[in-house]
Order: C-alpha cells, then sequence, then structure tokens
C-alpha cells in the first residue's frame, strides 16, 4: 500500500490549523472535498484519525501516531522536490523576523537549511517587532516578513498558521504568585504584551510592568532573574525558562496568527522559493 502525499498533506494542514475549514481555505478545496480526503485515509489505514465524541477537533491514538510519520514523508517529499527546483535561483532576499524567532532553536536551523539548498542565495535577516517589521514591509524594507498578528489585511500576505501562546517565568521564581503580578514586556505594539494585559484584565487580577525591553534577549534575563512572568509562543521558549498554567491560576492565552507577508505578483523567485521552504519545514510546527 502507498500513502498519498496529497492526502498527507490535507491531514498534516488540519491538525496544524485545527480546522477542516481553515484547512480547506489554504489548500484552495472545499470543505467536503477535505472531508472525503481524510475519509479516504481513514479507509486506506482501516482506522479513525479523529476523537469522533468531541466537540473540538482531536486526534485520536492512530492520527497521532501518522502525524509524526506524514511530517517525516512529506518532508522528505517537499526536499526532493526544493533539491529539484534550486538550479539556477540566485540573488538576494531581505528577510525580517520577530526577535524571539531568530533566538529559537527551530527556525535558525530552517534558515540553514535553505542556505545549504539554495547557495547562490544571499540571505539578509532582520529582527524587530512583528508591527514594525510589518510597517517597514509597507515601506519596500524587506521582500518578505514572517510576523505575528491579529488580522490578515497587515501588509502583503499570503499564508499563515496558527502560534500556540503560553506563560512563562524563570526556574523556582514566585512571579505568578504575587500581587500585582509582575510582567516582563516588549514595548507597546508588542501582541505577547496585549495577550497578557487583556488576559488578566478579563479576570480582574491586578498586574505591572516591572521590565520593558524590545529584544528577546532582555526578555530572556529578566525571565530567568525572577523579575516577572511573560509570555511567549510555545515554539521559541528557551531552556530553562518554565511554563505555567492552570495550577498557577494562569489564565489560558488566545492563540496568535503567524503569517508570511510578501508581494507574490512582484516577488523575485528566490523570495518565492524562501516563502516556500519557510512554509514547507516550519510552518505549524
Amino acid at each position: 500500500m502507498n500513502l498519498p502525499t496529497d492526502l498527507l498533506r490535507t491531514f498534516v494542514t488540519i491538525t496544524d490549523l485545527g480546522s477542516f475549514t481553515r484547512a480547506g481555505d489554504k489548500l484552495g478545496r472545499s470543505q467536503p472535498a477535505i472531508s472525503l480526503q481524510i475519509k479516504r485515509l481513514e479507509d486506506m489505514l482501516k482506522t479513525r484519525l479523529y476523537e469522533r465524541s468531541s466537540r473540538d477537533l482531536v486526534l485520536s491514538h492512530s492520527g497521532r501516531q501518522l502525524t509524526d510519520y506524514a511530517r517525516k514523508m512529506l518532508a522528505i517529499n517537499d526536499e526532493a522536490v526544493v533539491k529539484l527546483l534550486q538550479q539556477d535561483v540566485e540573488g538576494s532576499v531581505h528577510l525580517g523576523i520577530p526577535n524571539e524567532f531568530a533566538a529559537s532553536r527551530l527556525f535558525p536551523e530552517v534558515l540553514s537549511r535553505f542556505s545549504q539548498s539554495y547557495s547562490q542565495v544571499q540571505l539578509q535577516v532582520t529582527c524587530d517587532l512583528s508591527v514594525n517589521l510589518l510597517n517597514r514591509l509597507k515601506r519596500n524594507s524587506f521582500d518578505l516578513v514572517l510576523a505575528l498578528h491579529d488580522s490578515s489585511d497587515s501588509g502583503y500576505y499570503k499564508e499563515s498558521w496558527f502560534e500556540e501562546i503560553v506563560w512563562v517565568c524563570g526556574p523556582d521564581s514566585n512571579a505568578s504568585q504575587r500581587e500585582p503580578i509582575p510582567l516582563i514586556v516588549a514595548p507597546e505594539g508588542c501582541i505577547y504584551r496585549q495577550r497578557m494585559i487583556e488576559a488578566l484584565d478579563t479576570i480582574g487580577k491586578p498586574w505591572h510592568i516591572v521590565y520593558t525591553s524590545q529584544n528577546y534577549g532582555g526578555i530572556r534575563a529578566g525571565v530567568m532573574a525572577g523579575l516577572g512572568v511573560t509570555a511567549l509562543a510555545r515554539n521559541t521558549v528557551s531552556e530553562g525558562m518554565i511554563i505555567l498554567g492552570s495550577a498557577e491560576r494562569m489564565r489560558r492565552l488566545q492563540q496568535v496568527e503567524l503569517g508570511l507577508h510578501y508581494d507574490a505578483e512582484n516577488a523575485s523567485i528566490a523570495s518565492r522559493r524562501l516563502a516556500e521552504f519557510i512554509s514547507m519545514h516550519y510552518g505549524g510546527k
């Protein structure tokens, strides 16, 4: 038996986006078509991939097992495609990414692999707050921007996925038990800052800002020193940070959308290849 990659890609996309409808929008298919593909995959494997009794979209035990295999199979497929398409691609790409993603483990690996695959492309990377990156994109300062946003109308927009936002503190820190809660934040305009304040205000929990830094290094230093709590995308939480949850009575934070923003119609081949590479190797992980 051969598992078709189009069915596996649909399955992984649904899992990443948490919705048949959003997956259909991203893949350019109707919801009935998406549902039919999943049924075909379940029939082939003779198992259920989702818990039908749950109101939310929850993977079954078989679904969780398939997810890992599907990602590996699609990665091999996509790397082969990239390898064959990389010939004669050259030029330069100026990429803007949020500070915390530049400092994470996963995303620099993606950029390193891109540079190895497209050795003729000169890559320039600038890190900043998402709001600043998007404003500079509108002034044509970047070819491509990866940015957190609340809506898809923030400059050029191609595709996105959702990032889970979590509360974090330093090891052995009691910051979450203090009152008012001490917050470590980036300047105004930061989505994490907005999410934290909205969550605490909703439940009437007092807070105050004790530390502000525009860069991830400063945020991390304040957290690790035990000065307060902050919020980050789960994928960017660094070693040593402690994720807080219901046990510490911290209200769950709303997900944030992470999008690739660029002028798809006028983008260079190198810029489009980088966008495709990011989507293939990072999107939804």
